[in-house]
């Protein structure tokens, strides 16, 4: 390859380089580094180098007698946001796959309608979208006074600021990002393949468990990460359908910048969960290519 040849690819990833070192690469690091200095008087930080940030992600040292013992608070919000992104990436997936294989078998001329109704959610602010899940299910919202008009209960029940609040508002902002890469796979699917399955006298479970779902699969991956990875940073949804009781990573990580003051803390929780999101990208990466290699093999 020529120099001038050389010069010319690079000219043209330039571009592309540039955006991706300002915008991802050089904020990163920035966040890295502060995790490993110390915690300014009033914010900000100190330039002395200390990993105590890191140290306060998984412990606490008591403050009379200095002894260590494990960080009860941050483990238990770690646990509650992956335990929550869990089953919201499953609650999205019950209903998403139902849904998307309803589009998909839809004529050809009915399918982008069904779609733009999909889609209309993305086109309303995150926040509005989680007040009105709020709206449906405070003590005075809709859910109560239709259980209380049919005389199921008598007072409201109390769902605001619970775990099941924070999943349901989740679950709702997610689930067109499971139900259009599942509806992409199911569209490119063969339904000769399960008409062979009916005609062999296999179950209708049986033929989506062993037909259907594996070549699906590639859509039921993608659609589990896309939900999966910003459900684990998510902030304005648990910070309002969960208040100070069902906090996630995400609202702790706000806290230390702001009103906790523990920028190094803060910075250290932050590359916990940029972790957390590349281990799931790797997961997905690896069960891909396994896949392609089985496939190729």
């Amino acid at each position: 390859m020529s120099a001038s040849e050389t010069w010319r690819r690079w000219g043209l990833v330039l571009p592309a380089v540039t955006i991706i070192m300002l915008f991802s690469i050089l904020p990163l690091s920035v966040v890295v580094v502060y995790s490993f200095l110390t915690p300014g008087d009033f914010g900000n930080v100190k330039w002395i180098f200390s990993t105590d940030g890191w140290f306060s992600v998984l412990f606490e040292r008591d403050i009379f007698d200095d002894t260590v013992s494990l960080s009860d608070a941050n483990l238990i919000i770690l646990a509650r946001s992956v335990g929550l992104s869990l089953a919201t990436t499953l609650i999205t997936l019950v209903f998403g796959l139902p849904t998307a294989w309803f589009i998909a078998t839809r004529p050809a001329s009915q399918r982008g309608f069904w779609l733009f109704l999909i889609t209309i959610p993305f086109w309303t602010n995150l926040l509005v979208r989680t007040i009105a899940v709020q709206e449906m299910i405070r003590s005075e919202g809709v859910l109560n006074r239709l259980l209380m008009a049919l005389g199921i209960i008598h007072e409201p029940l109390q769902m605001m600021f619970t775990n099941f609040a924070v999943l349901l508002g989740m679950a709702y902002v997610f689930l067109p990002l499971m139900v259009l890469p599942v509806y992409a796979a199911i569209e490119k699917f063969d339904f000769r393949l399960a008409e062979a399955g009916y005609d062999l006298y296999a179950s209708r479970l049986y033929c989506l468990r062993r037909v259907i779902l594996p070549l699906v699969r590639p859509g039921i991956i993608a659609g589990s990460i896309l939900v999966f990875v910003p459900s684990l940073g998510a902030y304005v949804t648990p910070r309002i359908m969960g208040g100070g009781k069902s906090m996630m990573l995400g609202n702790l990580i706000e806290m230390q910048f702001g009103q906790g003051r523990n920028w190094p803390l803060g910075a250290a929780l932050s590359i916990t969960l940029t972790i957390l999101v590349l281990a799931a990208l790797i997961w997905y990466t690896r069960l891909t290519s396994a896949r392609k290699e089985r496939n190729h093999g």
